[in-house]
């Protein structure tokens, strides 16, 4: 079992995502036989990891102590915090907390993995407190981009450990509901906060984050201006800007169509939640659509990131099966893109006005205000928690170091200030703090698949962007061992290397080197087995294929051997055949080749033939 080099009496705080980057949120503390995880997200990959749905962390020193965890506590429910429950589930069953949106968020995901029957799951509210025998976990209302969001405290015998989750402090929510509960933090800070771990997203913005009513405000202008029919495009998580817009849509008599399930499973528990409030009458099925005037019809749908399979993108291409655009159509993105997502949000955009569509989209038009707070909600969280010690998360390194000046421009010491990396182990009592150990194991996890265990590594996306840069060369014959012939082929096959068909004599030179390459490896091999071959044509055509393009394309040789049992006489035959020195060289006739050998004593004959 792995331990961290700590003393007994300290307590740790770790990551084992988070930290330098924006995703993958896992914090934890631990005190000698417990263990508290705050959040378990995914982090979505960039373009260059090809093939990979979702990046992880590494679970195996939480594997390893999984008797010491006594839960995981949920600040809210967005991917980046929840996304990884159910591919640390399948590896460590372990109680989790959440508050309402976030766990009905969770229980559907549990499901579509069949593992909610099995999952041990607590329904928690602000005012909570859960005891374990050495640590104790109290809450706080927050503010972000979606519902139900609270910060954690992880109360240890040295002091409190604070995890704010992702904030911001919006003091006039839309629909009434209630703002973040200052005096709860307020609190926290007067008895003492040991370690203050803190949302970094917003650190490089000198401002305060606008609240959500001020784009309530915009979205019903934007709306009022509209005769047309409104696509609306949106985080489907973003339960407040859902309640905006069909505030807005409502108002003007306008029925509303959802399309896009995580659209349609949001709207659903936003309502029983009773955090949106569409009558029935108002909504409308999918195929009703054309059954009203386009100035009473408002769309909600997924896709505002440009995901190819997503509903808004599905539109724009003209592969969705109910909608298409049509004249007079207005497309509101009420999102900004996320970083990595810039060029493929814009692409969708010029699709959709090609297509006649006008769009409307970004912070010129007062539609979108992030989640997370700027300087001025950083500083004003460090004021209300006066930490001894501080620590900042969720964020890219600039990002941390802005938010470490923050916190020493409110009073916090620069020797008590750590920008940390995931698996850093900060040691902390209560009047000491130290960088104590660090976690070797944590590292990103690539999964390529529906379940952890469907994972890849690096030299497979190595291989991958190998593929996609350089393309793929394919080398196809089949050999008889028994006569040591060619019997088909060789034959060259390239995708994403050169077009064939305007290639032909470097085609013709690559059948020759392979052909070549198999009879050196009959001539030069006591034993020719499949490794023998494949070796011998990769290393011969990848340098044929270098000098005359100088590209490196994946070579994939595809051989098929006849009578492989009978490997023993070709060691007669190499051996006689040095002997006769007889060695008819051929020549290369686009993959027509003979070669053949005369002994005295041997009269076998290879032949290549196509």
């Amino acid at each position: 079992m792995a331990k961290l080099k700590i003393k007994n009496n300290e307590v740790a705080f770790f990551a084992m995502g988070g930290l330098g980057e924006i995703g993958k949120n896992m914090y934890c503390v631990q005190f000698q036989d417990e263990i508290v995880i705050i959040d378990c997200g995914v982090l979505f990959p960039e373009d260059e990891l090809l093939g990979v749905d979702y990046v992880i962390q590494n679970y195996d020193y939480l594997v390893e102590n999984k008797d010491k965890i006594k839960g995981i506590f949920i600040t809210h429910g967005h991917e980046d915090h929840i996304g990884g429950l159910p591919f640390f589930l399948q590896k460590v069953n372990v109680p989790i907390y959440a508050t309402p949106f976030a766990m009905s968020l969770i229980k559907g995901k549990l499901d579509e993995k069949h593992l909610l029957r099995s999952a041990e799951l607590h329904e928690i509210n602000e005012f909570d407190e859960v005891h374990f025998k050495k640590l104790w976990v109290s809450f706080f209302r927050t503010t972000h981009s979606i519902p139900d969001t609270i910060g954690v405290a992880v109360h240890t015998p040295q002091g409190t450990i604070v995890q704010t989750g992702d904030f911001k402090f919006d003091l006039t929510p839309v629909g009434h509901l209630p703002g973040p509960n200052l005096q709860q933090m307020a609190k926290l800070g007067d008895d003492g906060v040991l370690l203050l771990t803190s949302d970094s997203t917003n650190a490089e913005r000198p401002q305060f984050t606008k609240s959500e009513r001020w784009v309530d405000i915009h979205i019903r202008r934007i709306f009022e201006r509209i005769k047309g029919r409104i696509i609306f495009a949106s985080f489907a998580s973003n339960v407040y800007r859902l309640r905006e817009a069909s505030d807005a849509a409502i108002a003007q008599g306008r029925k509303i169509a959802v399309f896009g399930r995580s659209m349609e499973n949001a709207i659903a528990a936003g309502q029983e939640l009773g955090y949106l409030n569409i009558p029935k009458e108002s909504l409308i099925d999918q195929n009703e659509i054309n059954n009203y005037p386009p100035e009473k019809v408002l769309i909600m749908c997924t896709g505002s990131q440009g995901e190819p399979m997503a509903a808004l993108s599905r539109i724009a291409n003209g592969t969705h099966r109910q909608i298409s655009i049509q004249p007079g159509d207005t497309v509101v993105f009420s999102s900004n893109p996320i970083p990595g997502n810039t060029t493929i949000v814009n692409a969708l955009i010029n699709k959709l006005e090609e297509d006649g569509a006008a769009v409307v989209h970004g912070y010129v038009n007062n539609i979108h205000t992030s989640g997370h707070g700027g300087q001025i909600d950083e500083e004003f969280m460090l004021r209300l928690m006066k930490p001894k010690f501080f620590a900042p998360v969720h964020g890219e390194y600039r990002m941390q170091k802005i938010h470490t000046k923050l916190a020493q421009m409110t009073g916090v010491p620069k020797e008590n200030c750590f920008i940390l990396e995931n698996g850093d182990v900060l040691a902390l009592t209560k009047d000491s703090c130290r960088l104590a150990d660090h976690i070797d194991s944590v590292s990103d996890v690539y999964i390529d698949g529906r379940d952890a265990g469907d994972t890849v590594g690096n030299p497979e996306i190595r291989e991958r962007r190998l593929l996609s840069e350089e393309g793929v060369v394919t080398a196809i014959a089949v050999v008889n061992l028994k006569d040591y012939q060619i019997v088909a082929g060789p034959d060259i096959v390239s995708r994403g290397f050169v077009y064939m068909h305007e290639s032909q004599e470097l085609i013709k030179a690559a059948n020759h080197e392979v052909f070549w390459a198999i009879l050196n490896t009959f001539k030069n091999h006591k034993v020719v087995d499949q490794r023998a071959l494949n070796r011998t044509i990769v290393s011969r055509l990848q340098k044929l294929l270098f000098d005359r393009t100088g590209r490196k394309p994946v070579i994939i040789p595809m051989i098929t051997i006849l009578n492989g049992d009978n490997r023993t006489e070709n060691h007669h035959y190499r051996h006689s055949n040095r002997k006769s020195g007889q060695h008819d060289q051929g020549n290369n006739h686009g993959g027509h080749h003979q070669h053949r050998s005369h002994n005295k004593k041997n009269e076998k004959t290879p032949v290549a033939s196509k």
